[in-house]
């Protein structure tokens, strides 16, 4: 599926609508580049989780915790990760399995090899200022 965001709004929107499709144990892969909306993105779907925490990148931290009302929202950024072996021994990875909740993996590819063969993929690309292309693969 592809959908046109025109604001911040909407594309908080798509990630909340996206929510509704997501049961405990899924993967969700997200690509773009910095300042491609990742974040916004991640607010709406913790928000159709039903989290009512501000939701903010996990850049610094690699992982950040929200309680929805039926599933934990795990939100990851690897980015700042030297390689998957650093996330294996903070024990990130068996997260990823955990049928409680879904992960929001943000530079999933650094850590590739720790990841479950199915998942959901996301790419958000920068079309001007204000435009963007979300394109969801299940």
């Amino acid at each position: 599926m592809k959908f046109i965001s025109k604001s911040v709004e909407q594309t908080i929107e798509i990630g909340k609508n996206f929510a509704g499709t997501l049961v405990g144990g899924d993967v969700i892969l997200v690509d773009g580049d910095l300042g491609a909306g990742k974040t916004h993105f991640a607010k709406g779907v913790a928000t159709g989780l039903g989290v009512t925490d501000t939701v903010t990148s996990p850049t610094f931290t690699l992982h950040n915790v929200y309680q929805g009302e039926k599933l934990t929202f795990n939100h990851f950024d690897f980015y700042r990760i030297a390689d998957e072996d650093e996330a294996y021994q903070l024990g990130l990875s068996e997260i990823f399995y955990d049928k409680n909740g879904v992960s929001f993996v943000e530079w999933w590819q650094n850590v590739e090899g720790l990841l479950p063969d199915k998942t959901k993929k996301v790419s958000l690309k920068v079309i001007d200022d204000h435009t963007r292309e979300i394109e969801i693969h299940e």
